[in-house]
């Protein structure tokens, strides 16, 4: 099978017939050999009724039915799971990234050589509000610093191609599909590439995102896929390095007000009480803060080992 599309969707039920005519349209002009799967995750419109109708009538359509909405990684992940196609396209359901641009990705996946190929939206409307378009940028500027990948401009646009390869080998939970390329690159597939793509206005309903929302949930999930990717596998030499650090430091400290204390008596100096010192509530603090620091590194180092089940959705129907 040449191409895998996955289409994600919450109540999306007007947009869903259109976008698969089109996508069908697409395919067969360009002659290749296809699967669609859309992945309702839990709508609480119409939706799966038309996914279900769509199957019975197409056997390029399956669908994966969550009971109830998990988010876009969860929808993806199993989505990717699912996926037989040489190559995999991901789009949203609402219309605004267009199926024209397959062939194009498939093309470059495919001869060009690239893992990933994301889109990106040159021609978003010049009336989008400042609450969207500026933290769009902010967050697009953080993930380029932050990953190293620097000739993406846009991280988190649904259009997107992978080698099956790549879709295999990651793991995207969470809200974690905004920095799948950054996965991609964390698991050796660095080919990345980009393409200009249409974007189109939205035909039905409204967006299910908010601009500052969206930018702050992302900052916080790069800081998270930063760590992990840096110290998933040895919590405990950041943890236990600082805490060994902060602990060596604040016993020192106490030490050396100890010593100064002894000094002072054996010459006859008068000196406040230990206790009165501050210092020595600050030394004292360190050593404590040092020590929860090192058991946190120990604790992380055995759930690292452990940890198990975070993919685990329920799956109400497939077809």
């Amino acid at each position: 099978m040449n191409i895998s599309v996955i289409v994600p969707l919450y109540n999306e039920d007007e947009s869903i017939p259109e976008l698969y005519a089109w996508i069908e349209r697409v395919m067969q002009d360009n002659n290749l050999s296809h699967e669609i799967i859309f992945v309702n995750d839990g709508s609480t419109d119409r939706s799966w009724e038309i996914i279900e109708g769509l199957a019975k009538t197409d056997s390029h359509v399956h669908g994966i039915k969550f009971r109830r909405n998990y988010g876009k990684s969860p929808a993806l992940y199993c989505g990717f799971s699912m996926a037989q196609g040489d190559v995999v396209i991901t789009m949203d359901a609402d219309l605004q990234d267009s199926p024209d641009e397959i062939p194009e990705l498939y093309r470059m996946i495919k001869e060009d050589g690239y893992d990933l190929v994301s889109g990106y939206k040159q021609n978003r409307k010049q009336g989008d509000p400042l609450s969207k378009t500026l933290p769009t940028k902010l967050f697009n500027a953080t993930a380029r610093k932050v990953s190293g990948i620097h000739n993406l401009h846009d991280f988190n646009c649904g259009l997107k191609a992978y080698r099956k390869e790549v879709v295999k080998n990651i793991e995207v939970y969470g809200e974690m599909h905004r920095y799948i390329p950054y996965l991609a690159k964390n698991a050796g597939f660095d080919k990345i590439g980009e393409k200009p793509v249409h974007h189109q206005a939205r035909k039905f309903g409204k967006s299910k995102f908010m601009g500052w929302n969206r930018f702050v949930n992302g900052y916080l999930d790069l800081i998270t896929l930063w760590f992990l990717s840096s110290f998933s596998r040895k919590p405990m030499h950041v943890f236990g390095f600082l805490g060994s650090m902060m602990f060596f430091i604040g016993f020192i400290s106490a030490c050396i007000i100890g010593a100064d204390k002894l000094y002072s008596l054996s010459q006859g100096i008068p000196q406040r009480l230990v206790t009165d010192s501050p210092y020595f509530y600050i030394a004292l603090t360190m050593m404590i803060i040092g020590t929860q620091l090192f058991l946190a590194g120990f604790v992380a180092d055995l759930v690292s080992r452990s940890s198990q089940g975070r993919n685990e959705y329920q799956i109400e129907k497939t077809v």
